[in-house]
């Protein structure tokens, strides 16, 4: 029972601390919260522009032209091949007359042109979709050397510099994230630490009475999780509230379907859970740490 009496009178001791000094207690509730708002924009920021360029990836695929003389039987063995090639995650088969059928539809041009010639010039062909954008180029070379292929088109050279490119928007995005977290443990903690700093002298008469490290440490402990929690709460709210709203004003894609946001509920959600653990967390880890080293308990 008595450990349970300690953390009951610690909790009540940190919100009677904050209270009572209320304005560094404010400023450190401030500090979280515009640090934890950049936070949310970065999170959500790189979280859409990561799932754009996996979408954008996604669509690239190789397209193989088989050779006019090709078999049946190199046909078969070549689908066989590719169900067995780990970098290969799915394929379709489109015959010249299907080709042949969609460019008529696509365009008047194109079904004169192709009905006045007395036979189908197209080819028939496998769309190959690879499991990984990065293997691309790999794979369209592995495919060329089998029997009855005449060729592979994937948008050679183009599509290696979209990679590279994703590549960086996604290192930036996640760079900027952390880079943002890492900001928001610093101006916390050393908020908090300038807190306690100036109750220096409280702490010093509760070491003359007798008072434990553990009973000394466990109020600031729960008061920088609650100034934590409480710079958390707007930086939620807006994340939420602000995200919805521009989700459905945007229909829900920012040009295209292709460049979509992410749905907002549970990826939302997610992320205000994200912004309350860095919040509470940095919080204590500033308290403890100003604690242990400034005031040397």
């Amino acid at each position: 029972m008595k450990p349970i009496r300690i953390i009951i009178r610690s909790i009540r001791d940190s919100f009677k601390s904050i209270i009572r000094n209320f304005s560094l207690s404010l400023a450190a509730i401030l500090c979280a919260t515009i640090t934890l708002m950049l936070v949310s924009v970065s999170m959500i920021f790189g979280a859409n522009i990561n799932q754009i360029t996996e979408k954008i990836e996604s669509e690239l695929n190789i397209v193989v032209y088989m050779a006019s003389d090709a078999t049946e039987e190199q046909e078969q063995n070549f689908e066989n091949e590719l169900k067995k090639f780990d970098k290969v995650d799915s394929f379709t088969f489109k015959s010249k007359d299907e080709w042949k059928k969609e460019m008529s539809d696509f365009s008047e041009s194109y079904n004169d042109m192709l009905n006045y010639l007395d036979e189908n010039p197209l080819m028939d062909s496998y769309i190959v979709k690879v499991k990984e954008a990065k293997n691309l180029s790999d794979v369209a070379e592995y495919i060329k050397t089998f029997p009855g292929v005449d060729k592979t088109k994937y948008g050679e050279g183009m599509v290696e510099g979209i990679i590279s490119a994703f590549d960086v928007i996604k290192v930036v995005a996640l760079g900027i994230v952390v880079a943002l977290v890492l900001v928001t443990a610093f101006l916390i903690s050393n908020t908090i630490k300038l807190t306690i700093f100036s109750r220096r002298s409280e702490i010093e008469i509760m070491r003359l009475v007798g008072a434990s490290n553990t009973s000394i440490k466990l109020p600031f402990l729960f008061e920088g999780f609650l100034l934590g929690f409480l710079g958390s709460i707007i930086p939620i709210f807006v994340t939420i509230y602000g995200y919805i709203v521009l989700y459905f004003k945007l229909d829900g894609k920012i040009v295209s379907e292709m460049v979509g946001l992410i749905s907002p509920y549970n990826f939302i959600f997610a992320v205000s859970a994200c912004l309350m653990i860095i919040g509470t967390v940095v919080g204590m880890f500033g308290s403890i740490r100003a604690v242990r080293k400034y005031l040397k308990i």
